[in-house]
């Protein structure tokens, strides 16, 4: 899959003009990746503004995912339908199973993920919040690597042994939350190679995160000046002791964690 390596994340953003008014600012700035989900109940909203730009449909990446209460095949089906029409668009890009927690049976999820693909519903299927080990497990019931696998990753939460996998098996790591909900603006190493580059510090987390290989990001924001300030981390380039020095942050931390997240 031919994947825009710095997508547009839509999550918490609910207001629904807000959220248009994002995604058409987004899609205006050069952002050709937009990423949504059934949790976050804004697909509509983000369609209108997919519409309301003056980019061409099929010149944007458009995702969602399918909450983990709808991963029964009939369910996972009527959802992944339900993510089309309200999009309004005649297929998604990309369809992920959002979390292997609660309805999902590898068994009954992966082919209804398969089945979506067959029936035009999604170009590419994805999955996310996957281990290595339930990775393995999906792959090895796919047949086949997913296009894409969606996870926390950012200078905390750095995920050396996802960010290997996705090498070996040759699909796209996405970061969500890759700014660790505004942290990384605090960390040490971080300011310091902001500071050397006359960047923000969420624009070297970003060029940081998109020096890794097979690794995209979908930042979020509903501030216009935020949306462009975080596209102009492409051209940021950071040499190899700025990543070295990010690389080398012991601090760990999670912004999205629970008792029975499948890493716990």
């Amino acid at each position: 899959m031919d994947l825009p390596r710095l997508g547009f994340g839509t999550y918490r953003l609910t207001d629904p003009d807000r959220c248009r008014t994002a995604v058409e600012t987004a899609l205006e700035t050069g952002y050709r990746h937009v990423d949504t989900a059934e949790y976050y109940g804004n697909e509509e909203a983000v369609g209108g503004g997919i519409v309301e730009s003056d980019v061409p449909r099929e010149d944007v990446t458009v995702a969602s995912k399918v909450w983990r209460d709808r991963l029964a095949r009939e369910d996972f089906l009527a959802s992944a339908r339900e993510r089309v029409d309200l999009l309004g668009v005649d297929s998604l890009d990309l369809l992920y199973v959002h979390w292997p927690l609660d309805t999902y049976d590898p068994d009954e999820t992966l082919p209804a993920l398969v089945e979506a693909r067959d029936r035009g519903l999604t170009r590419e299927v994805g999955l996310s919040n996957f281990t290595p080990d339930l990775l393995d497990e999906a792959i090895d019931r796919l047949g086949e690597p997913p296009a894409a696998h969606q996870v926390e990753l950012h200078p905390l939460c750095q995920q050396a042994a996802l960010r290997a996998h996705a090498r070996r098996h040759d699909y796209w790591l996405v970061a969500y939350a890759p700014l660790a909900r505004n942290a990384v603006a605090d960390v040490p190493e971080i300011r310091a190679v902001a500071e050397k580059h006359d960047a923000t510090p969420a624009q070297v987390s970003l060029a940081w995160a998109l020096s890794k290989e097979r690794v995209a990001v979908v930042p979020k924001s509903g501030t216009p000046a935020h949306v462009r300030e975080n596209f102009a981390a492409r051209d940021l380039d950071l040499d190899d002791e700025d990543v070295a020095r990010i690389d080398g942050i012991e601090e760990e931390r999670r912004v999205v964690d629970f008792p029975n997240a499948p890493w716990n």
